[in-house]
């Protein structure tokens, strides 16, 4: 069995780098072995239930093609609700880029809270992704030029989320029920611009690694990087110097007579197609997404790993039955992310399929997710580099003839001066981050106010907070919890302390 590497574009918001060197080694998604956690307690078809809503192509024009409609999928969950008579509370998922069903089923904490709050379960997918696709259903024909790709935004996907939320209510009899939205990663950046953008609508957000400040002139383009290279560091400073060596031997080694061939069998590649770049692609992405997805418990998340993966892997390196091999070190790392279940033969470096739809992606980074990411500075574990905007506009131009508004984020959301500006509008966010994501270093890391609140692990990872619990997770993770839920608790006591006084 092959397992197979879709080169895409990193899905969790990176994109090109700057130079030639760091270019090579983009991380593409690997989204062939992506599988949804197993949940051994329970079945999809019992977490939810799944229906459609008719929503608006346009929100915010009124010419004769906004009015067009497309089917927008959500899923719903009413196992332990209130009901609409007691005003019981309503926790609603912002879709992320990708298929809802994905991320539903790695959302846990969503699952084991709403017992306690006798809450309403909605995740809502995002359109242009999964099954919320418009034109008909047809991704050929939406996904096929600007005049289409352009109804795909975020301002429009959280129009989508608040017409449906507010449909919902009238149709339940719930319009005094409270909603909080919930969210991790892009998802989680959703989340908390809803409770800027629509505070009318939810009473507070769980942001869970949501790198909303992870733009230009806010967040170093070094710091992505930097923290991938700390975690691999802090196991071991062999592990960071064979890696850090690494990139120049592939180079070196490619560019021989019969050079490729060795690097083929030495990382066990199939035998349809290497390049130096492609292998360097695959490595990096492998270390990318373990420092992700860093868990404390075992996960199948991205991809099936082991507790502390990155430990794992630097125990991999640092095994010294490999003696001073560099190849074997890096194909024993390349094992615990790729090949974890052991099933693979050989590994696919040239297969670009997309079984949970994250494609759509490349746009939204083309057009107004500019976050800068691949710079590399000399203590990085990458090759040294710079980020270029100008790379990313030849890709986009190129790709989707789009020049990216390359401050539209900030101009829409926010983002300079946060702490300054948040401190005198906006409540009730709660922003999670654990300091091992590399999408840490674009998130909010201490309290703004009294009800926007930083809740920050030193060990934790890419929003490890909202991931189904275990008997063995740790007491700072579930300490995590603890605290969010209390703040949610307040939020929600508040509001039915609000509602009977203006109601009276």
């Amino acid at each position: 069995m092959a397992t197979s590497f879709a080169f895409l574009w990193f899905s969790f918001f990176t994109l090109l780098s700057s130079t030639v060197s760091i270019a090579k080694i983009t991380p593409g998604f690997p989204s062939s072995i992506i599988r949804p956690e197993k949940l051994s307690h329970t079945t999809k078809n019992q977490l939810y239930k799944q229906k459609y809503f008719t929503q608006i192509l346009d929100h915010f024009n009124f010419n004769p093609q906004s009015y067009q409609t497309f089917q927008q999928r959500y899923l719903i969950n009413d196992t332990f609700w209130g009901g609409a008579h007691k005003n019981a509370p309503i926790f609603v998922y912002m879709g992320n880029e990708g298929d809802v069903e994905w991320f539903t089923q790695n959302t846990g904490f969503m699952f084991e809270t709403a017992p306690h709050f006798k809450a309403l379960l909605i995740f809502i997918e995002h359109r242009f992704y999964g099954k919320s696709i418009p034109f008909g259903g047809n991704k050929d024909v939406a996904y096929s030029n600007s005049s289409t790709h352009g109804y795909l935004s975020s301002t429009q996907a959280l129009a989508d989320y608040a017409t449906l939320i507010i449909d919902l209510k009238k149709n339940l009899s719930a319009t005094d029920s409270p909603v909080v939205v919930f969210g991790g990663s892009y998802g989680g950046m959703l989340a908390a611009w809803f409770r800027l953008k629509y505070p009318h609508i939810t009473i507070g957000a769980l942001a869970s690694s949501s790198p909303i400040l992870h733009f230009e002139n806010i967040t170093s383009p070094y710091i992505f990087n930097s923290i991938i290279t700390k975690n691999f560091r802090s196991e071991s400073e062999n592990c960071y110097k064979v890696i850090k060596g690494s990139w120049q031997q592939i180079e070196d080694k490619a560019n021989q007579p019969g050079g490729l061939e060795t690097l083929r069998k030495s990382f066990r590649i199939c035998k349809n197609y290497i390049s130096a770049s492609s292998l360097e692609s695959w490595l990096y992405t492998a270390y990318t997404y373990t420092a992700m997805t860093d868990y404390p418990t075992p996960s199948n998340f991205l991809s099936p790993l082991p507790a502390y993966p990155v430990k794992q892997m630097c125990k991999a390196i640092d095994n010294p039955t490999t003696g001073n091999d560099t190849f074997a070190k890096l194909y024993g790392v390349a094992n615990i992310y790729y090949n974890y279940s052991g099933s693979a033969t050989c590994f696919n470096l040239d297969d670009d399929s997309d079984p949970h739809g994250l494609g759509g992606w490349s746009w939204q980074a083309c057009t107004e997710m500019i976050m800068p990411t691949g710079g590399n500075n000399k203590e990085s574990m990458f090759p040294a580099s710079q980020w270029s905007y100008d790379d990313r506009v030849t890709y986009c131009k190129l790709n989707f003839d789009v020049e990216p508004r390359r401050n539209w984020i900030t101009t829409e959301f926010g983002g300079h001066d946060i702490y300054r500006v948040l401190k005198r509008f906006g409540s009730n966010i709660i922003f999670f981050n654990g300091l091992r994501d590399p999408w840490s270093g674009g998130g909010v890391l201490k309290n703004i106010s009294n009800s926007i609140v930083a809740i920050v692990a030193k060990e934790g990872a890419h929003h490890v907070d909202l991931r189904f619990s275990t008997k063995e997770d740790p007491e700072w993770l579930k300490n995590v919890r603890k605290q969010e839920v209390n703040i949610i608790a307040k939020w929600i006591s508040q509001y039915y302390h609000d509602l009977a006084h203006f109601s009276s």
